[in-house]
């Protein structure tokens, strides 16, 4: 009775799109970012319209900021009447947004990942694991001067600067976890990667492509999460029993490059799985360090990795159906603020889309809604033409559509488009009788 008189009360408050927003932005969660950092006892603008303004710029449709500033400040005004009104000029907003502290902005992330947590703890686990995908993109940045002299650009010549948005998705509900951002042309999604593995939680597994390889990226990983990671010719791994990399299907495996062995520090141990698909001339190496094919089988490794598209799916989401494939800030200051907001802004999106859909029942795979539909959903919301029938109601319809591939994917060519080269399998190599004393002297020290 409990549980249903709190579903009852959630449907209540999601009828409407700021009540689904207050779902998520609690009044415990704002009492945690107000106490982030020390602001002004009474700024002209307040934190709760400032914010929420600021995540509602990300949906509205316009062609420049002002545009965007103007339809949700209307919105927000007409939804929140008690609150204090914001500010009526887009300049006095931007000098504002200029001066909000940065861990305010991090203390919401960091509350939105709590409450994730929380939220769906029924249904983001699949196989005893939290399946997430990580990887990375760019972002490019108006040609200003600013900018470019602190953003860095890409490796071509004469390109814009860049800002570099490093991911972690849930592949079965579609939503990002955590990110990382740092310069265009210098940040290292390996060390930003190492840096999120503190946010999280327990039973994660993380899926990650060949960009990934590395001996100190592996061995951090060991010590706090399980990890699923394709393998390239870059790596050597070593076997008790010597076999033909032609007839290994899958067993326990030594990664230990030259350089780490020659410094003195131990072997990784895990296990390394060849996934053979039908529609693919390419086999697929993965490394992992879950050894019990009870926990993680073959066919599960295959499917989590198969899943890691989902990092792909949720970029073209934010850089192309939210049109974040150039950021419309023009300092360094309101770049960054911009790029965290609208992250926050596209995981309140598609948590609200996921929290939509239907409970999965025996043991299937939760429904995942479609990006496009529930931001349709939003911007009606905003407009006012939204009609009688509750929010939650029209965004519960916003699925997106599930369909067996029969063949390859295909892709399009376009002009600069540099063909895509499948990573070469590891090199496996049996260990040395010197090798295997070093191995025991390392579990005689540990």
């Amino acid at each position: 009775m409990a549980s249903a008189g709190k579903r009852a009360r959630q449907r209540r408050r999601t009828k409407s799109l700021i009540g689904a927003m207050r779902d998520f932005l609690t009044p415990e969660l704002f009492k945690q970012v107000r106490n982030a950092t020390k602001r002004r006892k009474y700024p002209r603008w307040d934190l709760h319209p400032l914010l929420y303004i600021l995540l509602l710029t990300t949906y509205c449709c316009g062609d420049n900021l002002p545009e965007k500033f103007e339809a949700a400040k209307g919105f927000y005004v007409v939804c929140c009447p008690k609150r204090k009104r914001p500010g009526a000029s887009f300049s006095g907003f931007e000098k504002a947004i200029a001066k909000l502290p940065m861990p305010i902005l991090r203390a919401l992330a960091a509350g939105f990942r709590r409450r994730i947590e929380a939220m769906f703890a029924e249904q983001w686990k699949v196989g005893g694991f939290i399946p997430l995908g990580c990887d990375g993109t760019r972002q490019t940045c108006p040609r200003t001067e600013e900018l470019e002299r602190h953003m860095g650009t890409s490796s071509k010549e004469g390109s814009a600067p860049t800002l570099w948005n490093t991911s972690i998705v849930h592949l079965t509900l579609g939503f990002p976890f955590c990110w990382r951002l740092g310069k265009g042309g210098k940040a290292s999604e390996r060390s930003h990667l190492l840096f999120m593995l503190r946010w999280l939680p327990v039973a994660t597994l993380i899926v990650a492509d060949a960009g990934y390889v590395g001996y100190d990226v592996v061995a951090a990983m060991l010590e706090k999460t399980s990890f699923l990671i394709r393998m390239s010719s870059m790596a050597t791994f070593y076997t008790e029993a010597h076999e033909p990399l032609e007839e290994f299907r899958e067993g326990i495996v030594y990664y230990w490059p030259k350089t780490q062995e020659n410094e003195g520090k131990p072997p990784i141990r895990g296990r390394l799985m060849r996934i053979h698909s039908v529609l693919h001339k390419v086999d697929v190496w993965l490394f992992t360090n879950v050894e019990d094919p009870q926990r993680l089988s073959l066919e599960t490794a295959a499917t989590f990795y198969r899943w890691r598209w989902e990092n792909e799916g949720f970029f073209r989401t934010y850089k192309r159906t939210l049109k974040k494939v150039t950021l419309m800030s023009r300092t360094v200051a309101q770049v960054h603020r911009e790029a965290e907001a609208s992250m926050i802004a596209t995981q309140l999106l598609l948590c609200q889309g996921a929290l939509a859909m239907r409970a999965p029942q025996n043991g299937d795979l939760p429904a995942m809604c479609s990006p496009r539909g529930v931001l349709l959903e939003v911007r009606r919301e905003i407009s006012g033409r939204s009609g009688k029938e509750p929010f939650a109601e029209r965004i519960a319809r916003a699925k997106r559509e599930r369909r067996e591939r029969t063949s390859a994917k295909q892709k399009r060519e376009w002009p600069r488009r540099k063909p895509h080269t499948p990573p070469h399998p590891p090199t496996l190599l049996r260990l040395s009788d010197e090798q295997k004393i070093k191995i025991q002297q390392h579990l005689q020290a540990a």
